[in-house]
């Protein structure tokens, strides 16, 4: 481990000791009698990575279609944010801490005290694990607020409960608390919220990059950091068996990442953009896009298009895999990579 890892790893320890204990187990004391008013919220996310910002996206639909008209403040970290919810009307100051606080200390307070300022009807932190979630959720001024553990359930069922699910879950047992019901409608998906406008210019975007615009484009983004990046030799391998079942048939592409990155080594016409939203909207252009774990597959399923996953690690696929109906994650290590090509063939019928 790095110096820099292990400092931020104890920072991450320290924190997690000083913060474990705040709002534990407490539900909310609510009035029965009077029907709950949610006009202002805030959601608490303090983390820059494009992934976790989008995996709010449900919970944010949830609370719009409990009051259209509501009014949402958002405690991130980052500058993705204003980007992915550019088109959610209901969403209404993003406040937004620097990415390295140490370095930027009066600013980092500044932006505490903002959520001091206003008064909310409910403050949800989105990570129950979040020490920084903990503590903004306590410092905020509100008349109910959601810590994320005051409805617990036995390990092994939170282990199956998605990242994008488990917010959902925890609002929907705080309307229960008024309504004595349970809401049964279906979890929102992803969903970036492509105007017709951006999504007319991703299919431009793609047809400038591919050769037949009569056939259906497989995208594939080859990137990932640390642990869950796969090297070139896995990917040469798993292209000598996926291009000549599918290049006849499919414009194939990849799509880079910011770093600029090509695992197949540009074998592939390449796609690169800095622009979150027209990356989504070349995603949504294409049949299905394969996606290391990332926040760039995140990005393919809120576009939203088909999209499968890959993991190394079975510990994080439940809570992190692509969410939606029509996706599809597959555990691969260096195993046969024709697996693989199976679940492309499924996502093909």
């Amino acid at each position: 481990m790095s110096f820099k890892k292990s400092v931020n790893h104890f920072r991450r320890t320290i924190m997690r000791r000083l913060t474990g204990g705040i709002g534990d187990g407490n539900l909310p004391k609510v009035d029965k009698e009077k029907p709950l008013e949610l006009n202002r919220v805030l959601i608490n996310r303090p983390n820059q990575r494009l992934g976790n910002i989008l995996l709010i996206t449900p919970l944010i639909q949830e609370i719009i279609r409990y009051n259209p008209d509501v009014k949402i403040d958002l405690f991130v970290k980052g500058k993705v944010a204003p980007i992915i919810f550019e088109n959610y009307p209901q969403v209404d100051q993003i406040i937004e801490l620097p990415k390295k606080p140490f370095k930027e200390l009066i600013q980092y307070a500044k932006v505490w005290l903002k959520i001091k300022k206003k008064n909310y009807d409910l403050v949800i932190n989105v990570d129950k694990n979040s020490s920084s979630g903990r503590l903004s959720t306590s410092f905020a001024n509100s008349k109910y607020k959601i810590f994320g553990n005051e409805f617990e359930m036995n390990s092994n069922q939170e282990i199956h409960i998605h990242q994008a699910q488990y917010p959902v879950y925890v609002f929907r047992k705080f309307l229960e608390l008024f309504k004595n019901k349970e809401g049964n409608l279906d979890i929102p998906t992803l969903n970036i919220q492509l105007t017709e406008q951006e999504s007319t210019k991703g299919i431009e975007m793609l047809n400038e990059l591919i050769q037949d615009t009569s056939k259906k484009t497989l995208a594939f983004f080859t990137y990932a950091t640390g642990a869950k990046c796969y090297d070139e030799e896995w990917w040469t391998e798993f292209y000598n068996l996926f291009y000549p079942k599918y290049s006849q048939e499919y414009n194939l592409i990849e799509i880079l990442p910011v770093e600029n990155i090509s695992m197949l080594n540009h074998r592939l016409p390449t796609y690169y953009s800095k622009d979150v939203r027209e990356i989504a909207a070349v995603m949504k252009s294409c049949e299905f896009v394969i996606a290391a774990d990332s926040g760039m597959m995140h990005l393919s399923c809120a576009a939203p298009t088909k999209t499968i996953g890959l993991f190394k690690d079975q510990s994080f696929l439940e809570r992190y895999k692509p969410y939606g109906i029509g996706n599809a994650v597959v555990l691969i290590n260096n195993e046969h990579k024709g697996i693989l090509v199976e679940e492309m063939d499924k996502l093909l019928v």
